[in-house]
């Protein structure tokens, strides 16, 4: 009996299922996590993608609309893409996920910057004016699988944004 019990303690039969089903759970969350923060930067990408691109159709605003909803417009038909027929998709994004907005800087003659609060104002006669244009497009992002421990919001979403902005004046 004692022979028998040393025989089976030293038997190393299935040894390597054992540790395999210890280390399985671990690789499955570590290659469901990599997925899951893939698609959520592929979104990120997409998103980026979109507002640059409609930072350079700035130029080409058509007197049907403003600059700012030309603008809108152009990064939610970016991001979503486009129909057979070249009309612009309706989701995931609308133009409630773009904000357009306008900054003017003063720069006066000692080098000081002064952002003004109404980008339509004038600087004062001795500052230069530089005025800027920005594109942001925020949206969410719903993991498959939400077991990550950090930058998960209470809503179970991680929120994305992107921003693209150019001089105009």
């Amino acid at each position: 009996m004692k022979r028998a019990m040393h025989k089976l303690r030293h038997n190393e039969r299935g040894a390597a299922i054992i540790e395999l089903a210890i280390i399985a759970p671990i690789f499955a969350l570590m290659t469901i996590g990599i997925v899951d923060m893939s698609n959520a930067y592929s979104r990120k990408l997409a998103l980026e993608q979109g507002a640059q691109r409609a930072i350079e159709k700035i130029m080409q605003t058509t007197q049907d609309d403003t600059v700012e909803g030309t603008l809108a417009n152009e990064a939610v038909c970016q991001v979503n893409g486009t129909n057979a027929n070249g009309t612009c998709k309706t989701s995931p994004i609308t133009a409630a996920n773009v904000t357009v907005t306008d900054r003017l800087e003063c720069v006066s003659s000692s080098g000081a910057i002064t952002v003004m609060a109404d980008p339509t104002d004038d600087c004062a006669v001795n500052e230069t004016q530089t005025r800027y244009i920005e594109v942001r497009v925020n949206d969410t992002y719903t993991p498959m699988f939400p077991i990550h421990f950090t930058s998960l919001n209470a809503d179970g979403t991680y929120h994305l944004s992107a921003t693209a902005g150019m001089r105009t004046q």
